[in-house]
């Protein structure tokens, strides 16, 4: 059986506008999350957010094609950059066996909420021309495979905040089934509007902890009460192995396993059962390695975490049995659609430095959440297997699993 393995990494996010920056933030206990500044948020009962801040399209795109792209594409365009040039991918490599596999959650949802507008003010005669394609999940991958010249299968997820983890098995499927040889997974959202926020807030998923936005996402804290939203992108190189090997590739893991599952219970309350059978299935698929360290999806909801925490000890047995288990969304938000995909992209990085993430801003013990959680500062240890967990609205789940190869 083909092998998989990750050979470029990319991302960007309210901490940082790279890889290495945004893994170096993330192990100082650096947040990104604050006031709302991409529009005026002073009538909204949520007002904090992890905005990517002093961002310029035009250093990823030709300045006449910026307003042909929504936000959330440019920020897959740089992620998508970034990962092709770490994974030092040259002209000599064949395209048309070289595919794409993206993810949003949402797409384009301020072009929608701006010509929305447009249409109820101005009529519709005034409606942008590129209003379509710009918003688009599908997009994403049609924007990047242009910039690539990625002519091989060109795949989108929109699976919620489970879409950049989706991303990452679809384009695992497709190298292993053959269909390519190599797949640029990128998942990206920005959706920080006022109709996003104000969605969300009108759920009451998020937190409203609008003096104090440093701590507001505190992933396993028995005070959470919501996650915050964020934006960004991730971006991972996926290439069958023995084409990585031959070409001298780097390589930060092989995936070993993934999992997918559906609760059938309930659109947005999720269930304990649901990402339980996904993290089996990823599990059953590696083999039942020993994991060394668990980045959750942790989304600092009083559910999620409960029930995510509950999962894990039925997947290994017990609570002693379980390695540490972190969020990063305390630091960045919840980057929804694109999450996956830039925790992916940390939990390799955490294999390949030889270091584990904090979660930060856990200041109060949960009984129904009590495990290892590296709430003291960020920890070296040797890993080996590390896992990666997703669950979005809809009652849908992803996880994967990689490997540290010799």
């Amino acid at each position: 059986m083909k092998r998989v393995v990750v050979t470029g990494l990319g991302m960007i996010n309210s901490v940082g506008h790279d890889a290495p920056s945004v893994f170096d933030a993330v192990i100082n206990g650096e947040c990104g999350i604050d006031r709302i500044t991409l529009f005026d948020p002073e009538a909204l009962s949520v007002q904090i957010a992890g905005e990517v801040k002093n961002f310029d399209p035009k250093t990823v795109m030709d300045p006449k094609e910026v307003k042909k792209a929504d936000r959330f594409i440019q920020l897959g365009l740089k992620a998508a950059a970034e990962a092709m040039e770490d994974a030092g991918i040259g002209a000599d490599i064949e395209r048309e066996r070289f595919g794409i596999s993206a993810a949003s959650g949402i797409g384009g949802l301020p072009t929608i909420e701006r010509n929305s507008v447009t249409l109820h003010e101005r009529g519709p005669r005034r409606i942008s021309p590129f209003f379509i394609p710009s918003a688009l999940v599908n997009m994403l991958g049609g924007f990047v495979s242009i910039a690539h010249e990625l002519k091989g299968p060109n795949l989108s997820s929109v699976t919620a905040c489970a879409a950049g983890t989706h991303a990452i098995s679809e384009a695992a499927k497709t190298i292993l089934l053959g269909g390519a040889d190599r797949m640029l997974v990128v998942g990206a959202e920005a959706t920080i509007t006022g109709i996003g926020v104000g969605g969300f807030a009108a759920m009451k998923a998020l937190s409203t902890r609008n003096d104090d936005p440093k701590t507001a996402s505190r992933p396993f804290d028995a005070d959470r009460d919501g996650f915050i939203m964020g934006e960004g992108a991730g971006s991972l190189v996926l290439e069958e192995y023995e084409a990585a090997v031959a070409r001298g590739a780097k390589i930060y893991g092989e995936l070993i396993g993934f999992g997918e599952s559906g609760d059938a219970n309930h659109i947005t309350t999720p269930t304990m059962d649901g990402p339980l059978r996904a993290m089996k299935a990823a599990y059953a698929m590696a083999g039942e390695p020993q994991i060394d360290y668990i980045n959750a999806h942790g989304t600092s909801t009083p559910v999620n975490d409960k029930n995510e925490t509950a999962a894990i000890k039925a997947l290994l047995g017990s609570k002693e049995n379980c390695p540490p288990v972190t969020s990063t969304k305390g630091q960045m938000g919840h980057c929804l659609g694109a999450a996956g995909a830039i925790e992916a992209v940390i939990s390799l990085m955490a294999m390949d430095r030889g270091i584990i993430p904090p979660t930060i801003n856990h200041q109060t013990p949960d009984e129904n959440c009590d495990l290892d959680y590296v709430t003291e500062g960020a920890r070296k240890a040797e890993l080996n297997v590390v896992m990666s967990n997703s669950f979005g609205f809809g009652g849908t789940n992803g996880v994967v699993i990689f490997k540290k190869v010799d």
